[in-house]
């Protein structure tokens, strides 16, 4: 008789692990710290992200898997390869540069933002947001969904007093709840017509279900696929994306522009191309129509952003990413049609990476404009050139990253690696469609870069740069600069092994 006592790979689960750790520590902490030093919970966050990103070292070179089932070990729940580990270092790269901006806005908040309560719930959101594209079986899935997203209703909220961040809140709660209801229902509906919720599994049993649960079947991949549309910000389910943005602290937008695209956008590929690849006749048309959808109201919307208008610059950014997430899904759709799904996966990977790097730059600058100008304008950045060069410099470069012009060269690789997944799959109209709206994109983000060099309307005032700020514009900087030198690299690294 089998052991049904099984060891634990901890060496694989590191990464989350490390991060719910530290998340545990500076809540403990909390209790005992004055409050004159507080501000160190942030260092001790920062050094915990940094930490469970650097355990991704040693799973470089080797596929682990873990919670595995009893008598058959290629089945597991958990499982650290290459997919896993690109999305794990997006996910815990991108927290430790949005704790980097939180630091400086925690400083800036004046006690409307508990400091205890912030780290807290920002490392439990990042644990479950590494957890997620290790997770093989239905249920782990969608538990890492949650606990990525529901600290993230309360860190949305979290401000003090601010009536704009409790109604975004509430907007961003009520739609991913009933975006979580309806996944959930759909999950039901596969298990019942498969009898098991491991992806491998799924795949294998729903090609050959019982004629009378086809349609259970058939309407669980329809809600299950609904579901993470809402989480992906798709449209039409992307309306609480703006007032959302607009309402949390500016390192919690960024952290929701990158971070939890990369957890929707992970679990939607883990859910069509692992678990129901049988079903790409039905999921990939309607991920292809909604990645046009997607891309057209998302850069239709920011180029409608007027400069003048309170917050329209974080505005902009919550429209573009509304729009990047149409790029995103294209070459998911494209997986699809493709003789090799796995090339078209990792198309979705260098974009993700390309797109968290620079977005989250644009989003650091945007903190430091915010310092100044409160009401976060497109038109304060006019002459930022003159108070600060080097800020501007750096700003123009992710905002030319985004459009997919040189010198961002990094943008444009991402961008032919999309197109070229979506012609090679057949998909020569998504093709067309997205290279109009690369074209529409450029108007808002080259009208926002030019503003950047005009002549300043007053005197211009340079700002000093906090430290946490500084690294989090400089490691940005670098990586944009280096994969623009360099951008086979992102390419060859995001090869995955899910099949």
């Amino acid at each position: 008789m089998s052991s049904l006592v099984q060891s634990v790979d901890w060496l694989a689960i590191a990464p989350p692990t490390v991060a719910a750790v530290v998340g545990l520590v500076v809540l403990v902490a909390d209790l005992f710290l004055t409050e004159a030093r507080k501000p160190l919970l942030g260092w001790i966050a920062v050094g915990g992200l940094a930490a469970a990103a650097l355990m991704l070292l040693p799973l470089l070179d080797a596929d682990r898997s873990t919670f595995c089932l009893v008598g058959d070990t290629e089945v597991c729940s958990y499982t650290a390869d290459r997919f896993t580990l690109v999305i794990q270092l997006l996910v815990l790269g991108g927290a430790l540069l949005c704790a980097l901006l939180s630091v400086t806005a925690l400083k800036d908040s004046g006690k409307r933002l508990p400091e205890g309560e912030y780290w807290f719930l920002f490392l439990s959101s990042a644990a479950g947001a590494a957890l997620l594209p290790a997770s093989r079986d239905l249920a782990t899935l969608v538990v890492a969904l949650e606990v990525a997203s529901l600290p993230a209703f309360a860190l949305v909220g979290l401000r003090h007093g601010d009536r704009r961040s409790s109604e975004a809140a509430l907007k961003f709660f009520l739609s991913s709840v009933t975006a979580t209801a309806v996944s959930l229902l759909g999950i039901s509906f596969v298990y019942a017509a498969t009898g098991t919720l491991h992806l491998t599994r799924v795949a294998e049993r729903i090609q050959d279900v019982d004629g009378q649960l086809a349609t259970l079947a058939q309407t669980g991949v329809v809600l299950t696929l609904v579901g993470f549309a809402f989480k992906t910000a798709a449209v039409p389910f992307h309306f609480w994306v703006p007032d959302t943005y607009v309402g949390a602290p500016l390192p919690i937008a960024a952290y929701l522009s990158v971070i939890s695209k990369a957890v929707g956008f992970s679990g939607l590929i883990l859910v069509t191309v692992v678990a129901l690849p049988s079903y790409a006749d039905a999921w990939a048309p309607a991920l292809a129509v909604l990645a046009a959808l997607t891309m057209t109201v998302g850069n239709v919307g920011a180029l409608r952003q007027q400069s003048t208008r309170a917050y329209s610059a974080v505005r902009l950014l919550a429209w573009s990413s509304v729009g990047q997430a149409g790029y995103l899904l294209v070459p998911i759709a494209a997986a699809g049609y493709a003789d090799d799904p796995e090339k078209s996966v990792g198309s979705t990977l260098a974009y993700a990476l390309m797109y968290g790097a620079v977005n989250l730059g644009a989003f650091a600058v945007a903190a430091l404009v915010g310092r100044a100008h409160r009401l976060n304008r497109v038109a304060d950045y006019r002459g930022l050139y003159a108070a600060s060069p080097l800020t501007a410099l750096l700003m123009g470069f992710f905002l030319l990253c985004l459009a997919g012009l040189p010198p961002g060269v990094i943008g444009l690789f991402a961008k032919v690696t999309v197109f070229a997944a979506a012609v090679d799959a057949g998909l020569g109209w998504l093709a067309v469609v997205m290279a109009v709206n690369v074209v529409i994109a450029l108007v808002y983000y080259l009208r926002w870069t030019a503003l950047l060099f005009r002549a300043p309307e007053g005197e211009a005032a340079a700002q000093r740069l906090p430290a946490p700020l500084t690294a989090a514009l400089a490691l940005t900087g670098v990586l944009g600069v280096a994969l623009s030198g360099a951008p086979q690299l992102v390419l060859r690294f995001t090869e995955t092994g899910l099949f």
